[in-house]
């Protein structure tokens, strides 16, 4: 866990306390359904991320030289919201893939879309129209997905075959 999660966390932990402290039982009911919720909001997020590292890497031990830089609390925006996670970026020569993926901390930083836990963006530097919008929905008993959302309208589960698409239109 980095530093700003961690912190983040604290304050959470403080304000179920405050909570329980005053018989707010529906302010701790609340802050627990967030906390289940920002525990699958970082699976997902962690899985996105190392989904694209491994593909990557085994680029890389195929002589690729893709350079992989990630950020943590960074902050992006989707619609009219701010997100707040994570950042993956690739780059090889001038051609630049970069991965979001984060979620509203904050009342003042909006909404994820959709009825989804948390949102995120493929871009492909110089080529906006590879880049997709992802959303992260929760799949009942199981671990969250990650969904593109076509322009078309529909919702299509992110699977590894269109992550390695986007490491072949790096290249192109």
């Amino acid at each position: 866990m980095n530093e700003f999660d961690a912190e983040y966390e604290r304050q959470l932990d403080e304000a179920r306390e405050r909570a329980h402290s005053h018989g707010r039982d529906d302010v701790v009911a609340y802050l627990n359904l967030r906390a289940a919720n920002d525990a699958l909001r970082a699976v997902g997020i962690e899985w996105l991320l190392e989904t694209f590292s491994a593909h990557v890497g085994d680029l890389n031990r195929a002589g690729a030289g893709i350079n992989v830089a990630r950020t943590e609390a960074h902050r992006f925006k989707v619609g009219n919201s701010t997100m707040v996670g994570s950042r993956l970026v690739f780059r090889t020569g001038l051609r630049t893939l970069t991965v979001e993926a984060g979620w509203p901390r904050g009342p003042r930083d909006g909404i994820v879309r959709g009825g989804g836990l948390a949102s995120g963006l493929i871009e492909h530097f110089g080529n906006r129209a590879a880049g997709e919008e992802l959303l992260l929905v929760p799949s009942g008993e199981g671990p969250p997905r990650w969904l593109v959302l076509e322009r078309t309208g529909e919702r299509v589960e992110l699977r590894e075959e269109r992550v390695r698409r986007h490491f072949t239109k790096l290249f192109i």
